[in-house]
């Protein structure tokens, strides 16, 4: 037992030098490499396709709705044809991918496939009583399904090129405010990602986790509560245990805290480019505030009592 702890300490000692060791390789020449990123319609997806579009690499731009105003306006904002293409995408449908994966194919640069970006995702609120299973069902397909499908699927062309992969996840991963459906698969996604990022090793293949805080103003993911809305879509057994009252109060405090939300995505995007391109990525960017990292900490560290009082605090204010 204590030859493992001297062995625990040792590595813990010896990783900030190998990093260090690292930097001082030249980062990642994005000239011929291609990059595949889901959900490019608007937010993350969005700011990322341009981002690495203007560093030189050739992109492959996932969009839900390739004729949609996102879509538009991101072959407008790239200049039109050329290193970045729009494609049809929806991470639930197999044929989406295949076709993804054959276009990739057939427009692959001289370096290959570099990197795959699963950014798509969908989210909601709602106590989990609320919500009925159709609505689990989408939210487990999009959000967790389908990043594993895509993934899948290009895994081949990432273990020939030793390339990335790069996984959207959240703060939220960690503990819940009234969206349980949410931290649900993000949480299942981050221990995808830990299997993942260990059997990838042996192929050269990095795996890297984006764990954002509210930047719920800058993705539009999550749009203002109605609370007329979300009680004309209770069952009747719901409705009989919760009233109007309590639904508005758990409405008003969603919105406070989306309303919270920092508007500069481009800090999340830094994180993304960096897994991308650094010759030492992480295997975890956690971008948000100080508060935020401070309920992932008091949660990873301190009994569950201890967060379960700390979020029913925060609820009943």
């Amino acid at each position: 037992m204590w030859a493992a702890v001297q062995l625990l300490l040792l590595l813990l000692l010896l990783l900030p030098l190998a990093r260090l060791c690292r930097r001082g390789v030249a980062r990642l020449e994005p000239a011929g490499r291609a990059v595949l990123i889901t959900g490019c319609d608007s937010g993350f997806g969005h700011l990322l396709a341009l981002r690495l579009h203007r560093l030189g690499f050739t992109v492959f731009a996932g969009c839900l709705c390739p004729d949609g105003p996102g879509a538009r306006r991101l072959q407008r904002e790239a200049g039109g044809a050329g290193r970045l293409r729009v494609l049809r995408l929806d991470v639930t449908r197999a044929r989406d991918v295949r076709a993804a994966k054959e276009l990739v194919l057939s427009h692959l640069p001289e370096r290959g496939f570099w990197g795959l970006v699963n950014n798509a995702g969908i989210s909601t609120f709602g106590e989990t009583g609320w919500l009925p299973m159709e609505t689990y069902e989408k939210f487990a397909d999009v959000n967790l399904l389908g990043s594993i499908r895509t993934t899948l699927a290009f895994l081949p062309l990432l273990r020939k090129y030793k390339g990335r992969i790069v996984f959207m996840s959240s703060i939220i991963a960690y503990f819940t405010l009234g969206n349980g459906i949410y931290s649900m698969t993000k949480a299942a996604i981050e221990k995808f990602c830990d299997a993942l990022r260990l059997e990838m090793k042996k192929f050269g293949v990095q795996v890297c986790i984006i764990q954002p805080g509210n930047y719920a103003r800058s993705t539009k993911i999550q749009p203002l509560l109605s609370a007329e809305e979300i009680w004309s879509e209770l069952s009747e057994e719901e409705k009989a245990v919760y009233n109007k009252e309590y639904v508005q109060e758990r409405a008003n405090f969603f919105n406070s805290i989306l309303s919270e939300g920092s508007t500069n995505g481009n800090e999340v995007v830094d994180a993304m480019v960096d897994a991308l391109t650094s010759p030492a990525p992480k295997a975890r960017y956690m971008v948000a505030k100080l508060k935020e990292k401070a309920l992932v900490f008091v949660c990873a560290l301190f009994p569950t009592a201890v967060m379960d009082s700390v979020l029913s605090y925060a609820l009943s204010k």
